[in-house]
Parts: C-alpha cells; structure tokens; sequence
C-alpha cells in the first residue's frame, strides 16, 4: 500500500542537532554540540518527594483527565513570578504547554498562513524554523550586530506577522539585549505595527547580574511570551506555558485541545509541589555556579586552542558560545574531521532562515565538565589550524 503525504510533510526536516547527536555515540567524541541541561543539576530528590506527595494526597485527580489551559495553581504561579520579572499577566492569559516548543507550534497553527512573513533574528532558534515550516512561513531575516537584532533595521520587518525574539542568552548565539536595546525594538515593533513573539527558557541561567526586565513588557499588550521549566528543573516533565493576549488566547487554546488535549496533570501538579514554596530560589544559584564555571573553561579554552581569525563572545549567562571562523572555513564540511579527531560541534548554517553563514558554529559548555572542555576545544582546534594551512 502507498501512502500520500500531505504536502506539509514535505517541509518536515529532522533537527540538524538531533542527527549530530548521533555523530556523538561514538566512543570517544565529546559532544559540545547538544542544547541539553546537565543532568547533573536535576533536582531528583525535590521531584521525587513531589511525586509521592502528589500521588498521596491528590492520586485521583492528577492521573485523570485535566483541563485544557492547565492547572489553576501552576497558572497563578507563573503569572505572579512574571509579575515579579516586571510583565505584567493575568493567570488567566497563562497556558500551560506540553514544553516550550508546542507552545511554538501552537504560535505557528494560530498566526501563519501559507505566505506569511514572520521575522526572526538571524541567526535564530533552530527549533523554531523547524515548528513555523509547516506551515509555510515567509521567513524575514532581521540583521543583528554584537548587541542583537538592529532597530534600524527592523524596517525589513513591516507587515510580517510577528517578530520571533529571543532576547536572553540567545540560542545560538548567547547574547543578552541590553535594556536600551530592548526598548529601541519594542518603540520601533509598535512603530510599524509589528507584535512581538518574545521566547525566555534561558532567562534564569544568569551568571553574574539578570538580565533586564522582558521586551513584552514595553509592548502594551501586544506580545506574546514563552517560557520553560526545561532548563531550570529538567527537560523530560515537557513543561512550559504562553501568555498570551485576551484577543489570542481563545484561539491557542483550541489548537492546543486539537493537538493533545492537555499537558499531563500529574507532571504540572508536581512541578507545582516542587516550586511552590521558593524552592528555585534555593535550587538556581548552584546551577549557575555549576555552569558559570563551565562557561570560564571554554572562554579560557578558546582563548589557548583557536587560530587567529576566529571570533567570539563570552556570553553572560545561557548555556552557547557563538563562533565566528575564518571566511574561508566551512563550519559544515569540517564537522567530519572533527568528529574524527574526537569531538562534536552544530555547524551554524542551521540557524539562519536564509543567507546562512557557513563559516559559525555554535558550543555548549553545560553537559561536559572542565577537563572535557578543554580536550574538546583542543581538537576543533587542530582541525581548524589544519584546514587554514591546507
């Protein structure tokens, strides 16, 4: 029997960084190529208390069916810590996803027709090009310098849909938007009319100061912002919320229903239990320490082991560093040889939605300790000497 695909599978494309991923089961080969948090920094013994508790005092109601926006408590929560971040929400603008990334898809489904012109950074999330291609987005590359995407360019941007923004730690590239530059792109978005799609799972991984208040903050209303429990609690719940508009929110809520229903009770009922009582306020500092650390070993890495010609910026917070290699360099082709001499990267062609650069690559310092870091940025290092001189 034959098949026939729908026309938008045809736009479906595995994740770049999952099949590098693969690259890596290869003994030997450290991987600084995945966006995942350290398992390390999980915190199993708050989580397995939750869960006890949860099946002890409310078994029935978290195994059965929930609704659709998610559990009341978990929604007030996220609404008051918002409020303490500086944007304002109601808890009932709080929708509670099954991760960040269906809260994207949920975007995607509600506000892009075939044809539609969405703006993004470039380079931007790669996640997010893979959640708006279904649905046949224009994409619109914004022009970023070292401090993020440019007001004075936004101009490109008029009449797209939305603005994909990811304005702390960015991924790929690591950078944090100064407030100055957050309040330049919110006057000139509600300048031209351009709302804004603000996403934050990184927000809380600061290093030495947080980052200014949200760009939806300066958007009277007009911008829709997601978050995550991923990095700050563990990936495997797939929990993360959208706040959205009045306006928007009936919509989204519906594809959310179309899509699975709702997000499992019981894991936003223990996520509840484990946050409710200040306990990320314990738990983040010694996450930061553990990967400010990190950060320090491959910024002094880099700076012992990379050629001449190859730029950087040491992030602030986040989990990225963002290289910039010689021209002539071909981050893509080189990836073989690199896994060859030991070690992984993601080439940076796959966060650009157009005029990708193939000379960047991006590097995750969270799930390798020190000395692997080291070893690691020693072998790109070597090969990319090795290519330069050949």
């Amino acid at each position: 029997m034959n098949w026939t695909l729908a026309a938008r599978a045809a736009r479906l494309e595995p994740s770049t960084i999952r099949e590098i991923l693969k690259l890596t089961e290869r003994p030997g080969v450290i991987s600084l190529a995945g966006g995942l948090p350290a398992a390390e920094g999980f915190p199993v013994a708050a989580m397995a208390e939750a869960c006890a508790r949860v099946l002890r005092e409310h078994p029935r109601e978290a195994l059965q069916y929930a609704s659709s926006e998610g559990f009341g408590p978990l929604r007030e929560w996220v609404a008051a810590d918002l409020e303490a971040h500086g944007l304002q929400a109601q808890a009932q603008q709080v929708l509670i996803t099954t991760g960040s990334q269906q809260g994207l898809d949920l975007v995607g489904k509600v506000l892009i027709d075939p044809g539609s012109r969405v703006a993004v950074e470039s380079p931007t999330y790669l996640g997010a090009l893979q959640a708006f291609n279904p649905y046949e987005a224009d994409y619109v590359s914004v022009p970023c310098d070292d401090e993020g995407p440019s007001p004075e360019q936004l101009e490109v941007a008029a009449g797209a849909r939305f603005l994909y923004l990811l304005p702390n730690f960015q991924n790929p590239s690591g950078c944090c938007l100064g407030a100055a530059r957050r309040q330049a792109l919110a006057a000139r978005a509600q300048a031209i009319g351009l709302p804004i799609v603000e996403d934050n799972p990184y927000g809380e991984l600061w290093f030495d100061a947080p980052p200014p208040p949200p760009v939806s903050v300066a958007m009277a209303g007009e911008a829709i912002y997601l978050g995550s429990f991923s990095k700050v609690l563990a990936p495997g719940l797939r929990l993360g919320y959208v706040v959205a508009p009045p306006s928007l929110f009936p919509k989204l809520l519906q594809a959310k229903q179309a899509a699975d229903l709702h997000t499992p009770g019981f894991n936003q009922r223990v996520v509840y239990e484990v946050i409710k009582d200040g306990f990320l306020q314990q738990h983040l500092p010694a996450l930061r320490a553990r990967y400010k650390a990190q950060r320090d070993a491959m910024r002094d890495a880099l700076q012992r082991h990379l050629p001449p010609g190859c730029r950087w910026a040491v992030p602030s917070g986040g989990m990225f560093f963002w290289v910039e290699l010689p021209a002539a360099l071909d981050a893509t082709a080189l990836l073989p040889r690199a896994v060859e001499a030991g070690m992984a990267y993601v080439p940076g062609a796959a966060f650009f939605a157009g005029n990708a650069r193939a000379s960047t690559l991006r590097l995750s310092f969270v799930t390798v300790a020190p000395a692997r870091i080291e070893q690691g940025v020693a072998a790109l290092g070597r090969v990319l000497a090795e290519a330069l001189s050949s």
